[in-house]
């Protein structure tokens, strides 16, 4: 089951990259800079060269061809001005999509942020306010597109703890942590099924195993299908 992730040299993609190709799956990691691929190799992982702030969608169709899912993970974080987020958080995430209809691609799972939305309002930092709303239409883009089995993962704050294996996966969860080997986890876990209902789940720390949160998910999916 070949696997693409887009900003493969994050260090959540990465540890995601470990788990997936430990379990045997092919992975490969699109990233921006010749000097990551030996990480992504070390990872087990085939790194593939494009910078999703300019690649054309026919480019990242080659690239997605013959894949079975796909994770977004790329993401730049704050930008420098108010209301100019950074493509990689919005513009990137769309023509990701368009090659991944090209490629017939269905399956996609989207790294966000929990707080992300089309309007969220941040007075205390204008920076993080854009940033939210351009995750949050990103979001809404693709939860919206017909042609993607598309599962939005919004996690609560990343901490850099060793992870427990427990999480709290739904809908909604409240505000929370996460440690990132543990948000790893749920995204490796979501790239094998092929849907989430709902399509768009917050992630903290919590007391249902990885696997069993995921499946438990999968499977109102199924009964809802």
């Amino acid at each position: 089951m070949p696997v693409v992730i887009a900003g493969g040299h994050g260090r959540v993609a990465l540890l995601t990259t470990r788990l997936l190709t430990d379990r045997g799956l092919r992975v490969t990691g699109i990233i921006r800079r010749p000097e990551q691929a030996a990480t992504l190799r070390a990872a087990g992982a085939l790194p593939a060269l494009a910078d999703l702030t300019t690649a054309t969608p026919d480019r990242l169709t080659q690239l997605l061809t013959g894949a079975h899912a796909i994770l977004y993970a790329a993401g730049a974080g704050l930008g420098d001005a108010p209301g100019h987020a950074n493509p990689v958080d919005h513009d990137a995430v769309l023509t990701l999509a368009d090659a991944a209809r090209l490629a017939g691609v269905h399956r996609f799972v989207l790294l966000s942020t929990m707080g992300a939305h089309p309007a969220a309002h941040y007075p205390a930092d204008p920076l993080v306010e854009t940033f939210l709303r351009a995750k949050g239409r990103a979001d809404h883009d693709l939860l919206a597109r017909p042609d993607l089995d598309t599962t939005v993962l919004r996690p609560a704050w990343f901490r850099d703890g060793p992870g427990t294996g427990l999480v709290h996966l739904a809908a909604h969860t409240g505000p929370g942590e996460i440690d990132r080997p543990d948000a790893a986890a749920v995204l490796a876990h979501l790239l094998t099924v092929p849907a989430t209902t709902p399509r768009l789940l917050e992630l903290t720390r919590g007391a249902t195993p990885v696997h069993q949160a995921v499946t438990r998910i999968a499977a109102r999916s199924l009964t809802d299908g």
